[in-house]
């Protein structure tokens, strides 16, 4: 791809459709893949993340599950929020109407990183609906301190609010994710980015995303370990073997802490591990959701705690 082209947004799937629904006076962008009347896995984004992002796994999984991605608020498809409302209860107030107006009555459901934080937050408030969660690459902690969230800060902090051209778009996200492959790194431009007035420009509320990152209301920001705890849903966490956000001692005390939680790391992937390793993370997606499909699977924590560990 010459450096000053634009990018060539990756081809939808046979089966990929979009709409929009109303969520809390927000007009949200939905995708879906899969046969709808088949067990639906409702998958939730990251902080800049859009719900493109799971094109790979859907192909890996549209077969036996109704994939139904989220973009979240001031992000892809979504209305931005002029009162830029960008925290869990409101992410969590929004995904509570999608899957009301959807009539999913039990469902799957994955989260990464800020997605993340939303799906153990509704796994501990509705355990009645979830028939198993999985989250990519968050523990309580993950947002607030350590490397991950320190760098993550830089990168708000310094966010330019456009840029002049292709090639110069181009080099931002190469920088900032060094380790993707090239056409993960066309993805991000193709689905956060677009052209208006002569310069290249974000898709997303930025300016309304980074304010709140950066300067956060205590009182808003949640304390994962108590949501944690209460958690009785089959649970799997997957990290990346060489996350700097997802810290593999705190993931190990909260299985000690919790039966229903077990987890597995992905060698070599970093905080984005659906991206740094898509095979491997549909594997162990796949491996998680199995016995969750079966009639007699839905309240299976040691089955899913063994299968886990069987892949380590």
């Amino acid at each position: 791809m010459p450096l000053n082209q634009p990018p060539q947004a990756a081809p939808l799937l046979d089966d990929e459709r979009t709409y929009r629904l109303e969520a809390n006076g927000l007009q949200l962008g939905i995708r879906e893949w899969g046969d709808p009347e088949a067990p639906p896995l409702v998958l939730l984004h990251g902080l800049r993340g859009y719900s493109a992002t799971w094109r790979a796994l859907a192909r890996d999984l549209r077969d036996h599950v109704r994939l139904v991605a989220i973009d979240q608020r001031g992000r892809g498809a979504s209305d931005w929020d002029p009162n830029r409302n960008y925290y869990t209860d409101a992410y969590l107030a929004d995904l509570v109407t999608v899957v009301d107006a959807l009539d999913l009555r039990r469902f799957m459901l994955l989260g990464h990183s800020m997605g993340g934080t939303v799906a153990y937050v509704y796994a501990a408030t509705y355990p009645e609906r979830l028939a198993g969660l999985i989250v990519e690459d968050i523990a309580p902690g993950s947002s607030i301190a350590g490397a991950g969230a320190e760098r993550i800060r830089r990168e708000m902090a310094s966010l330019p609010d456009d840029f002049p051209d292709w090639a110069a778009a181009r080099l931002y996200w190469r920088s900032k994710r060094a380790g993707l492959a090239d056409a993960a790194i066309e993805e991000r431009l193709a689905e956060s980015l677009i052209e208006k007035a002569g310069r290249i420009a974000w898709r997303y509320d930025a300016a309304g995303i980074r304010e709140t990152r950066l300067d956060l209301d205590p009182d808003r920001v949640v304390d994962l370990w108590p949501v944690v705890d209460r958690i009785r849903v089959p649970t799997l966490i997957v990290r990346g073997g060489a996350s700097d956000f997802c810290p593999s001692d705190v993931v190990a005390q909260m299985e000690e802490r919790n039966e229903a939680i077990a987890a597995v790391s992905v060698p070599g992937a970093s905080h984005y591990v659906h991206d740094d390793a898509p095979d491997i993370y549909a594997r162990h997606i796949s491996d998680f959701l199995s016995p969750r499909l079966r009639p007699d699977g839905w309240k299976d924590v040691e089955a899913t705690r063994q299968a886990t560990r069987s892949q380590e």
